[in-house]
């Protein structure tokens, strides 16, 4: 076994590289293809999630496979190779198989012990079958890892601890309250048909919600929806589907928002939002920063940043926190590249900063030459995971809830700076479980993993073996065959109840001789290190390699057809 996995999550990369990074279905088909296509891989699956994408792989080489499946993902992903190596994460062998059945039994997840995960990985599962870029290693690997999620859930409390995304999104937006208490006698608008919204607008129906309305690119899927959610046992709720263009009218209309499309822009921008708002209320909505006043967003367009007074500074330094902490970033997000370079020039010229000394301890000439050098690669200001926490200008309660659950992300990031709004997405999301606490039961889910890890490396160790202890019975039984040939050619006179008598004499000598070897080797074979008891055996017993492959080949063959039955 030679199972490799190079991938990146929201453990190893920040939410804005993992947005770039997303893969759509078809990138996802092709990024399977072309790994197997690829020298140093046999078999290959994506697993790709809001919050990770990991290409899995049966590699002959280590090192080469790690540089090629590199490549691969920054190709299909769009974000340079460069860019992107900081963030990828690598396991072989048995780490690689640990770290999938963690996934499995929702370790990994961003809410710990989730059970949607094993969703996600039956899908990926199905999709390499689909293109036959799943072998032995890869179909055994991942439907061993759903028979451990599904222990784990069942064998564990994991489940009081674990949560569907979608609960902790909804947990968050209400803020403490009871979801259901929360979310009772509101209007939900949700946008998108897929598992997650699907998903999201059941959680809805349950905690009490007296709309769904679904919106969708393909008006079927959302009519299907609507209509399953209308004829529900469990629920009272109405249920409608509607066109994407009637989206802002709904937005007006709804008190709660969950998005979570395939979309590879902006499905609802800060304008689309802002003008939400003022046809809630009835008056303009209000742009918030941190540090600053509150001041009126004109529906015409939200402004990414306030202008300052300095000479050639397009922002305002008053807005702007010691070390760019959120404060900072929030005076910057959405700048494009071109302003902060501006910026930077200003910064670098050193006079202006002089200027800021005594008022807030000078800004950064270098972080913001920095901030400026990633911009003009990723086109937009990075978040930070955990930002220092400041001081907010007081908010009025929230008209309107947004949950945002692509990746990635259908809502514009700068709609936090709008009052009368409170958004979750990935990010918050993100920030928010990293400080939950975890069940007792993880302890118990861990050492499943641990036990089951061990388990499936002993079966793959032992199966690998077996073609060779396949090639010589062949062998022997060849042997056999041979020498009875040969006595009947010495012995024509011999009688056919002799010569059965002699034949199955001979067979069992040959039985009992390989018996104890046999099964000896594949017991020695299924403990750590035994991989080498193959190749002993062949070299023991002359066993022609080809002979062993063939055998091979066809119990592969007769596996993937009893799959495909």
């Amino acid at each position: 076994m030679s199972l490799l996995v190079v991938g990146l999550s929201h453990r190893s990369a920040p939410v804005s590289v993992l947005e770039r990074a997303a893969l759509g279905v078809d990138a996802r088909i092709k990024l399977a293809q072309d790994t197997v296509a690829a020298e140093p891989a046999t078999e290959a699956a994506v697993l790709a999630t809001c919050n990770r994408i990991e290409l899995y792989a049966d590699v002959d080489k280590f090192h080469a496979g790690v540089a090629e499946l590199s490549t691969l993902l920054a190709q299909h992903s769009g974000v340079g190779l460069e860019e992107l190596t900081p963030y990828l994460y690598v396991h072989y062998e048995d780490r690689a198989v640990h770290h999938l059945f963690s996934v499995a039994c929702g370790l990994d997840s961003m809410v710990i012990g989730e059970g949607q995960i094993l969703g996600q990985i039956k899908d990926a599962l199905a999709t390499a079958q689909e293109l036959h870029t799943a072998g032995r290693l890869l179909n055994d690997l991942f439907q061993q890892s759903l028979r451990v999620g599904k222990r784990a859930h069942s064998e564990t409390g994991i489940d009081r601890a674990g949560q569907s995304l979608v609960s902790f999104g909804l947990q968050q937006l209400a803020a403490g309250a009871d979801t259901d208490g929360w979310a009772r006698g509101k209007r939900a608008l949700v946008i998108g048909a897929g598992s997650m919204s699907s998903l999201a607008a059941a959680t809805l129906a349950r905690a009490g919600v007296t709309e769904v309305v679904i919106a969708n690119r393909t008006a079927e899927r959302a009519e299907r929806l609507a209509e399953i959610l209308h004829r529900s046992d469990d629920t009272d709720v109405a249920a409608r589907a509607v066109p994407m263009d009637a989206v802002p009218d709904e937005l007006t209309r709804a008190d709660i928002a969950v998005s979570c499309t395939g979309a590879t822009g902006l499905v609802l921008t800060a304008d689309l939002i802002a003008d939400a708002v003022q046809g809630r209320t009835g008056e303009p909505a209000v742009e918030i920063d941190p540090g600053a006043e509150p001041r009126t967003v004109a529906t015409a367009g939200l402004p990414a940043t306030s202008v300052g007074t300095e000479d050639g500074c397009p922002l305002d330094l008053a807005a702007v926190q010691p070390g760019f902490s959120v404060m900072g970033e929030a005076a910057v997000a959405g700048m494009d590249a071109a302003t902060l370079e501006q910026h930077a020039n200003w910064a670098a010229g050193g006079a202006a900063v002089e200027r800021r000394e005594a008022g807030r301890r000078g800004a950064d000439a270098q972080l913001i030459t920095a901030l400026a050098a990633t911009a003009a690669t990723a086109g937009r200001v990075p978040e930070h995971r955990k930002p220092e926490p400041v001081a907010e200008a007081p908010r009025p309660e929230p008209v309107l809830f947004l949950l945002d659950l692509a990746m990635p992300r259908d809502i514009d990031a700068a709609v936090h700076r709008l009052a009368g709004v409170r958004l979750v997405d990935i990010e918050s999301l993100a920030g928010a479980s990293a400080d939950a606490p975890m069940a007792a039961d993880v302890d118990l889910v861990r050492a499943i993993v641990t036990a089951e890890v061990a388990a499936f490396g002993a079966a793959q160790r032992a199966a690998h073996i077996t073609p060779t202890v396949v090639a010589l019975r062949s062998m022997a039984a060849d042997v056999v065959t041979q020498e009875i040939a040969r006595l009947e050619g010495r012995l024509p006179a011999l009688d056919d109840r002799h010569r059965a008598e002699i034949t199955q004499t001979v067979r069992r000598v040959v039985d009992k001789l390989l018996h104890a070897p046999t099964v000896r080797v594949k017991q020695l074979a299924a403990e750590p290190g035994g991989a080498g008891y193959a190749d002993a055996l062949r070299t023991l017993f002359d066993l022609d390699p080809e002979t062993v492959a063939a055998v091979s080949r066809a119990e592969n063959s007769t596996e993937a057809e009893d799959r495909r039955v």
